[in-house]
């Protein structure tokens, strides 16, 4: 028997990312001496900021090099429960706090903790993919709803339906806040009440608000920790260093939980990955305790902000695109329905030809998506300059105009 056949069914069918798959592509294209210009890359195009890379090389000269608790080493959990706190006014403790891999890791071990063969997690649609990954891995079924859009309000929460689908098979509602990859930023009022649904039906509440710092109006974002004096009750809250600090390759998230569950939570991380990147851990309290790194978040969000109008702008004069102005995380989500129709391709077909015949990396919406909000969207990155957004939507709407004709 061959080694694929020996292999559980259950890792075979589960998916990846399209980001990582269309990186590849851009790749070959590029081999080919075309000019890419790619809105598919999900991270900053910032590099980490220099006082974060000097720590990490400190702890290197300081041979800070093993391992260190499972759980992260306490002066950052100390660094990330004064952060939420003074933030959010929340009440974190260090000690339910538990530093991972990057926030995926975070996700894993949310889902893994709590789904189980069977179990029902409820998931908004479109969605970041590892939510219904894991929930697979483990035996669960994910249940999309869909959110709602128009182009006047946006990609909000269908309430609604999220209440009509919870049964008695349900163990979780993921909840990501702001949101990829609509670039929505879900308001109070439906946050709050998406929380009052959870309490009250007895239903974990997963939340993922990696970016919280991502948020182009005042005023618009609310944490839950802010929210509900409560979380502790049913609330797994995720975090991390990727997007707020330019981190990516880092690897550092957290996971914050009850002391209820902290510790069997760490006993899996334990038998997961043994503990976070000691070095990543110095650089991480780094970027938390010096003022100088939250002025430079500051202006790069001030970048991303106007990088979101120009974005904004640009898209709206291509032809047959449905453009709502993202609030948040640093993705448009556009509607193209009417150009898939009008040039006899689906939306994979279309993504596919924007790169390999005008070079040009969009990522279709079905790599977010199990219904028509992946059939007839597509997701922008605006993580690159201004310049090559204008000059990337130029090329698009050039090459629907001409092939339209």
């Amino acid at each position: 028997m061959s080694l694929e056949k020996k292999m559980k069914s259950v890792v075979k069918i589960l998916g990846g990312e399209k980001a990582f798959l269309y990186l590849a592509k851009a790749k070959e294209v590029a081999a080919r001496g075309v000019n890419v210009i790619s809105f598919g890359v999900g991270q900053p195009d910032v590099p980490t900021f220099d006082n974060i890379c000097e720590a990490a090389k400190r702890a290197l000269d300081e041979k800070f090099t093993g391992y260190t608790e499972t759980a992260g080493i306490r002066p950052l959990r100390e660094a990330i429960a004064d952060y939420l706190n003074s933030r959010y006014g929340s009440n974190v403790d260090p000690d339910e706090i538990i530093v991972t891999t990057g926030a995926k890791t975070a996700i894993f071990l949310a889902i893994a903790a709590f789904v189980g063969q069977g179990d029902e997690v409820i998931i908004h649609d479109p969605y970041y993919p590892a939510y219904a990954e894991v929930t697979k891995l483990f035996g669960g079924k994910p249940v999309y709803v869909p959110l709602k859009f128009d182009a006047e309000q946006g990609f909000r929460l269908d309430l609604e339906k999220i209440e009509k689908s919870i049964t008695e098979r349900t163990k979780m509602i993921v909840l990501n806040n702001p949101h990829n990859p609509t670039g929505a930023v879900f308001s109070k009022e439906e946050v709050a009440k998406l929380m009052e649904i959870a309490k009250d039906r007895n239903i974990l509440l997963l939340v993922d608000e990696i970016y919280d710092n991502f948020v182009y109006e005042e005023g618009v974002f609310h944490s839950v920790l802010e929210l509900e004096p409560e979380w502790r009750k049913y609330i797994l809250y995720v975090n991390g260093f990727s997007k707020t600090f330019s981190m990516t390759g880092w690897r550092l998230g957290y996971l914050v939980v009850s002391k209820e569950i902290a510790d069997p939570i760490k006993r899996l991380a334990t038998n997961v990955y043994s503990c976070p990147p000691s070095i990543a851990q110095k650089a991480g309290i780094e970027a938390l305790r010096n003022p100088d790194t939250w002025k430079e978040v500051k202006k790069m969000v001030e970048m991303f902000k106007r990088r979101c109008d120009v974005m904004y702008e640009a898209l709206k004069k291509v032809p047959g695109f449905e453009v709502w102005k993202s609030k948040g995380a640093f993705y448009m989500y556009p509607r193209v329905k009417s150009v898939l129709d009008k040039l006899g391709m689906d939306v994979e077909s279309f993504t596919i030809w924007l790169l390999e015949e005008h070079g040009v990396v969009v990522l279709p919406g079905t790599g977010f998506s199990e219904s028509e909000m992946g059939r007839e969207y597509v997701r922008f990155s605006f993580a690159i300059s201004e310049d090559k957004i204008v000059e990337g939507v130029e090329r698009i709407r050039k090459a629907v105009e001409s092939k339209a004709k």
